[in-house]
């Protein structure tokens, strides 16, 4: 493994490499399922390089000559790469047994690359994937490491590993990890990246969900479970990477019910899930009876809902079939599975679980778009939630408060008018919140810059108002106790 990763670094195989390769268009193309425009532009001088061979065979899925191969691993050579099962000879070529691609990435910790190992591709197969394929880095896997917590940790628990990338962000603050996968297949490939990036902290055990941990207890818990809903009919595909074998979303409620007994006092659970809305019953709420029967803080984020339709298409795709009678075959059955359980709709959100009884609770639809990862903003936000709730309305009226750096106000006018109709607070990180300003909250805001208390700014706008002190303090502390929790208003440093 110490040659391949040699190799790699000597041939500059890194995320800038490739996009300096074929360009930023192409690049785009790629992340949209399409090659053509990459493999164009690798079919000229740029693809001769040891960094373009690299990724025609490992990226893209084209074969290379077994001396281009031999160009581009001087160290590992062919022999290395088929003993690593990289590889396999196809008459006068060499062909990709794996997806090996570049991978980079900023966190808590700060800028970091890897190389991530995964089975090949719908690009490259060509159809269908096999119900075992090990997933790479998609877009649940980019989600649920940007929302991963990075303070330090003694143990964590990446459940349901996959090709380990949770369990390698984890890494970065943990002393131990450990990850779980049902899949043999998962947990070798997941062990193949470790090592090749040497990364030697995780421990990879086989089995269903808590079954390998049983008994043990974790300061971080992560998981991108297998939540996807899938008919439990015959004919229907099951893969391993997205599928639990729980009818609905019966697995993600499990998951989230067995947490409390795997996390250490103060640990923090973070996973992803889809909850199921049926006639008359709405799905963030019965997420809410999940989480609220844990004893756990709680805070859960919906960001998508999807009709039952969409749902099913965008799943069967996922796996790899196409438009055509299997598709629609397919879409059938998810239908009918669907319609026979009153399910109309599926949610999809993020769950934040917390060993305290700090009496954490929150519900709420979010949909703003989300530049960067949401981390820090998550650490931050539970900070700033315990830090007011503990304070009486007294004790926050002698605090100073003063607005983050980030948030800005929209303020709109009837033509002629000297006063707003509508006053907006909006929020540049985090997500990207807004929220409705009257005239008190207003006044409120503009004035926290950390010079006064706030029991002094609402008794200058009672005053300025017009109105009694008591009854402005009453209305605008809710709002501001929940600006602070939201990182709107911050105490003075």
């Amino acid at each position: 493994m110490e040659r391949l990763r040699s190799d790699l670094l000597a041939a500059r195989f890194s995320v800038d490499s490739l996009t300096r390769l074929w360009g930023t268009r192409a690049d785009a193309a790629l992340h949209r399922g399409q090659r053509v425009p990459a493999s164009r532009a690798l079919a000229g001088p740029a693809g001769e390089t040891a960094a373009g061979v690299l990724a025609r065979i490992f990226v893209l899925g084209m074969p290379v000559t077994a001396g281009q191969l031999a160009v581009a691993l001087p160290s590992l050579g062919l022999d290395g790469a088929l003993a690593l099962g990289l590889v396999s000879v196809d008459g006068d070529g060499v062909r990709a047994v794996l997806d090996l691609r570049p991978y980079s990435f900023v966190d808590a910790h700060g800028v970091g690359s890897w190389w991530i190992a995964s089975d090949l591709g719908e690009l490259t197969v060509g159809g269908a994937l096999r119900e075992d394929h090990v997933l790479g880095v998609g877009g649940a896997s980019l989600t649920l490491s940007g929302l991963m917590v990075g303070g330090p940790v003694d143990t964590a628990l990446d459940l349901g590993t996959g090709c380990g990338i949770q369990a390698m962000h984890a890494a970065r603050h943990a002393t131990r990890v450990v990850a779980t996968d049902i899949s043999p297949r998962a947990l070798e490939i997941a062990a193949l990246n470790a090592e090749l990036n040497g990364i030697h902290n995780i421990e990879f055990r086989l089995g269903s969900l808590f079954e390998p941990v049983a008994g043990e207890r974790f300061g971080q818990i992560v998981s991108n479970p297998p939540f996807v809903i899938t008919p439990r009919t015959d004919g229907v595909p099951s893969y391993e990477y997205r599928d639990g074998g729980m009818v609905g979303d019966a697995l993600v409620a499990s998951v989230i019910a067995g947490l409390s007994a795997h996390l250490e006092p103060g640990g923090i659970a973070q996973l992803l899930g889809n909850w199921e809305y049926r006639d008359g019953v709405d799905g963030l709420d019965c997420a809410g009876e999940w989480v609220s029967a844990t004893g756990l803080d709680a805070w859960v984020v919906e960001r998508e809902v999807q009709d039952s339709a969409l749902y099913s298409e965008t799943w069967i795709r996922d796996g790899g079939t196409r438009p055509g009678a299997e598709f629609d075959r397919l879409y059938g059955a998810w239908l009918d599975d669907f319609e026979r359980r009153g399910v109309t709709a599926v949610g999809f959100g993020y769950v934040t679980l917390r060993a305290s009884t700090r009496g954490l609770r929150r519900l709420e639809r979010l949909d703003s778009p989300i530049e960067g990862g949401l981390g820090v903003h998550i650490a931050e936000t539970l900070a700033a939630s315990d830090w007011q709730s503990a304070l009486s309305d007294e004790q926050l009226g002698r605090e100073h408060l003063e607005l983050a750096p980030d948030v800005t106000e929209d303020r709109h006018y009837w033509p002629g008018d000297a006063d707003p109709t509508v006053m907006t607070l909006r929020q540049g990180g985090g997500f990207g919140r807004s929220v409705p300003l009257d005239t008190g909250l207003a006044a409120l805001v503009g004035a926290c810059d950390g010079e006064l208390s706030l029991r002094a700014i609402i008794a200058a706008i009672a005053q300025l108002l017009e109105v009694d002190e008591a009854a402005l303090s009453a209305e605008v502390l809710p709002s501001v106790r929940e600006l602070v929790t939201t990182g709107f208003l911050r105490p003075l440093a």
